[in-house]
């Protein structure tokens, strides 16, 4: 039993605790943004242009789609290059090995962006500190209306813009408006139970040094207010609600691969680039024609209408590019030790690929 004059323990209060989430009552009805909420409304389809928007045209013609095939020199140095950054691997098939075919497998890769501006709405807020409010002054101007800094194209990007116009002062809806909140260490009553007694105030017969006999002491995380800050409102119990609009720009892009026979993985092409043949910019470009390779331009044909279907419909296109890449793939044929094996040299950083390297050991990182 504790001594007389000391605290005994005292049930802890119960957490008065305001909403987790802020009510539907708290934000305003605003015409033309009746369905936004907090957390976001969803994206908003762009208007209908006032006017025709121009016509997708034909791209440039290019006469030369042709690239020569890479020199013997070129295909050692970079078989060489490829073995010195494999500790593994010797460099005697690479300096000693014999080059006795070369074949060329250029194949195509044809790419699509489509940059798209989408925008979406969500009612927000923050701690109000005497900021403007003018809810209701006139009518807020529509999602679309709203003017954004002007991006640049093919680069993705993001713009958050107060909507003018939607600005009002709430009472706090995490701490009623009281600008703190019980602690939820001692549960709002300002001290924890001393660890060293347990509560009662004595430890082996004497009074207990640690709480000085109260069975109690001091909550650290509130400093015995037994109340904090509100972290939502930072202790100002109102707060400045409004609809904030997200600008997003986002360049959408699609490959196409022509398949090659040479027996190179497709997937070691992403890593690489290629030689630029055609490029083509404009606000809607018009799918490829003219084009040696059938594949291709029936690649462009259904990537630049899957991209129309599918972007123009949540969002707004600002603009198209479309590229063809010729990737320039070489197997190449060697003996070393009377033997036959290959390797293949590709994109324009001369990248290699050897499976098979016939000298290599096993190494042991220590």
């Amino acid at each position: 039993m504790a001594a007389e004059g000391y605290s005994t323990f005292v049930p802890p209060a119960a957490e008065s605790c305001g909403p987790s989430a802020p009510p539907a009552s708290m934000f305003d009805s605003m015409p033309g943004y009746e369905g936004t909420v907090a957390g976001g409304g969803g994206f908003l389809p762009p208007p209908v242009p006032a006017f025709p928007v121009p016509q997708p045209v034909p791209g440039p013609e290019q006469p030369h789609w042709n690239i020569p095939s890479i020199t013997e020199d070129i295909a050692r140095d970079a078989f060489i290059q490829f073995a010195s950054n494999k500790c593994c691997y010797s460099s005697g098939p690479a300096k000693d090995g014999v080059i006795t075919h070369m074949e060329a497998f250029n194949t195509y890769r044809y790419r699509l962006e489509t940059f798209t501006e989408t925008r979406s709405t969500e009612w927000t807020h923050k701690p109000y500190i005497g900021q403007p409010v003018d809810a209701y002054v006139q009518p807020p101007p529509g999602p679309w209306d709203i003017p954004a800094k002007t991006p640049n194209f093919f680069v993705d990007d993001k713009q958050m813009i107060k909507v003018p116009y939607t600005s009002s002062v709430k009472k706090c809806h995490e701490c009623l408006g009281m600008g703190r909140r019980p602690c939820k260490e001692c549960t709002g009553t300002g001290s924890k139970l001393c660890w060293v007694c347990n509560g009662s105030g004595f430890k082996d017969s004497d009074r207990c040094h640690h709480c000085n006999g109260r069975g109690r002491n001091n909550c650290s995380n509130c400093s015995g207010q037994g109340s904090r800050i509100c972290e939502t409102c930072h202790g100002k119990a109102q707060l400045l609600v409004f609809i904030k609009l997200t600008v997003k720009w986002t360049n959408n892009s699609n490959d196409y691969v022509v398949e090659q026979l040479s027996g190179l993985q497709m997937n070691k092409l992403s890593k690489v680039s290629g030689k630029e043949l055609y490029r083509d910019s404009q606000y809607m470009v018009y799918p490829v024609i003219g084009f040696p390779n059938p594949d291709v331009m029936q690649a462009a044909q259904h990537l630049v209408n899957d991209h129309r279907v599918k972007f123009s419909q949540t969002s707004r296109i600002l603009q198209q590019r479309q590229t063809i890449q010729l990737i320039p793939i070489t197997k190449v044929t060697y003996t070393w030790k009377g033997k036959s094996h290959i390797y293949y040299v590709y994109g324009n950083e001369f990248e290699v690929d050897a499976n098979h390297y016939p000298a290599t050991c096993c190494c042991t990182v220590m």
